[in-house]
This record gives structure tokens, C-alpha cells and sequence, in this order.
């Protein structure tokens, strides 16, 4: 399978393109410095605009499916949501009918109608970002026919490098039971087993360990 990995040099970006890899699938690393990709035989490193339906149409061209681990370290919190929209408008013109996207914790549920992110124990710090990428989430959830079908999959509010153990938690839109965490290599797993085996089309999941 060819998957076109947008934000392929990311923390979990890197971790998801190495799952890849050692599946036997090809990549398409669309990233900012095509310079930062490591050298592979089956990568193909190309600079491209996350927020641009014109560049994601060119550089995703060819692939089976995509995975959106784009984290825009700079401007403005409405990129993600750009992004989104650039991913619907861009994909189906590249051909690609599919799309995983790496989420955020901050939009999941701890009681009905109750979010993370309004909770009082949310860092104030990542509310910012949390509440960008619920507006994410919101863009895919607006439409009625999406062009691309979209997984959105939300990590638990404690992802870091760690331990590749193979095995995780699957949950819906509530926070799953402590303890809610997971490594970005199982994460990577996560999104590498909803690229081969589809489950959730057009609904937001989480996982934790």
C-alpha cells in the first residue's frame, strides 16, 4: 500500500512512518524540509502545505490513503481547521479516498457533554491548541457527504516516546479509564491498523494502553 504521511518528521509523525515501514508499505513523506526525512528506499520525501488544497493534490497524487500527522508548531490555531478543509478539497483531486488523522485528547468526552478541555484540571497552557483541535474534529463532522472519508483518532491526554508493546485500549468519544495514556509507538500501531483495516469511517475513536 502507498499512504501519503503528512507531518512525517513529528514526534509522532516519525513514529507512525517508521510503523510504516516496517509493514512493507511505501510512503509519501510530505513535510515542510524534505531534507529531515530519513533516506529510504520505499520514501519518497516532498515539500508541501498541509493547510493547501493545491499542494496536498499534488504531492499526495498516487497514494492508496493518507494520514494527516500534521502539528503546526507555528501561526495561527486556525490551521488546523485549514487543514481539515484542505484535506477534503485536496485528497479526492490526488485520488484518495481515505484519511486518519492523528486528533487531540482535549475534545474527548469525561462525562456526557462534559469535554477535557472545560474541565478545571486541563493545563491552561495546551487550551489553545485543545479547543484547534476540536474545531478540527468539527470540520469533519459538518459535512454531510464528506468527499474523503475521514478517522479521527484522538490520543488519551498522556502521549510520549516509549515502549512499542503492541497491545492498546479502543474507546469512542469518552476518555477511556485511567490509566489513560499510551506511547507514540502504540499510537502508531493505532493508526497503521486502522490503514489496513478500516473500522471507524467517518467517526472519531480513541486509544490508550
Amino acid at each position: 500500500m502507498k499512504i501519503a504521511l503528512i507531518g512525517a518528521t513529528g514526534m509522532i509523525g516519525s513514529r507512525i512512518l517508521t510503523e510504516a515501514l516496517e509493514r512493507g508499505h511505501d510512503v509519501i513523506a510530505i513535510v515542510r524540509k524534505p531534507e529531515t526525512v530519513p533516506a529510504h528506499p520505499r520514501v519518497k520525501a516532498v515539500a508541501g502545505d498541509a493547510t493547501d488544497p493545491d499542494s496536498l493534490a499534488a504531492t499526495a497524487a498516487g497514494s492508496d490513503v493518507a494520514v494527516n500527522a500534521y502539528s503546526p508548531q507555528t501561526g495561527p490555531p486556525d490551521n488546523l481547521s485549514k487543514n481539515a478543509l484542505a484535506l477534503m478539497a485536496g485528497l479526492p483531486r490526488a485520488g484518495v479516498s481515505r484519511v486518519i488523522v492523528v486528533g487531540g485528547a482535549g475534545s474527548l468526552e469525561v462525562a456526557p457533554g462534559v469535554l477535557l478541555e472545560d474541565t478545571p484540571e486541563f493545563p491552561a497552557a495546551y487550551k489553545v491548541r485543545a479547543h484547534a483541535q476540536k474545531e478540527m474534529l468539527d470540520v469533519f463532522r459538518s459535512l454531510p457527504d464528506p468527499p474523503v472519508t475521514w478517522s479521527f483518532l484522538s490520543p488519551p491526554p498522556l502521549i510520549a516516546p516509549g515502549e512499542r508493546t503492541g497491545t492498546y485500549r479502543l474507546g469512542g468519544d469518552r476518555l477511556l479509564p485511567p490509566p489513560a495514556s499510551i506511547s507514540a509507538e502504540d499510537y502508531a500501531i493505532a493508526v497503521l491498523d486502522e490503514v489496513e483495516n478500516p473500522k471507524h469511517p467517518n467517526r472519531r475513536f480513541t486509544v490508550a494502553t
